[in-house]
């Protein structure tokens, strides 16, 4: 007796009632890593000074070089915070766009004031022009 017979399913892939074998395979999560613990894994790759070292503590974690790379470039640049990278990130970023978000109105302010003025000093300076000249030596 085949497998296909004692699970129910026809050896064409589809179950006896004709309906085509379906199955739902769950989406793996993506790992994360603590700032503790990629600090951990940073560190101890930099005390790695023999040969093979770094590769066996990468095979020991479970990791991949570019995770070493990818943290060390992250040290480097001070992006580590005792608070999840994502979250921190969201938040710089909005912290960003409101601190721009205001002074963009306030250089939209001063523009709109500026714009006055070089309209009065213009019709101030045709009013000037029209004084000075004379109503005769307009034409």
């Amino acid at each position: 007796m085949s497998h296909a017979t004692t699970t129910g399913m026809a050896r064409n892939g589809h179950s006896p009632a004709g309906q085509p074998e379906t199955e739902v395979v769950a989406r793996t999560r993506r790992r994360s890593f603590s700032v503790a613990y990629r600090r951990r894994i940073v560190q101890e790759a930099d005390g790695c000074h023999e040969a093979g070292q770094v590769g066996a503590l990468l095979r020991r974690e479970g990791l991949y070089s570019s995770h070493l790379t990818t943290w060390r470039r992250q040290r480097e640049r001070g992006e580590w915070d005792d608070r999840q990278g994502r979250k921190a990130n969201q938040e710089a970023q909005a912290t960003e766009t409101a601190r721009l978000r205001r002074e963009n109105d306030r250089l939209r302010r001063q523009l709109s004031q500026a714009e006055l003025i070089i309209t009065a000093q213009k019709k101030l300076a045709q009013a000037l022009e029209q004084t000075l000249m004379g109503p005769d030596e307009n034409e």
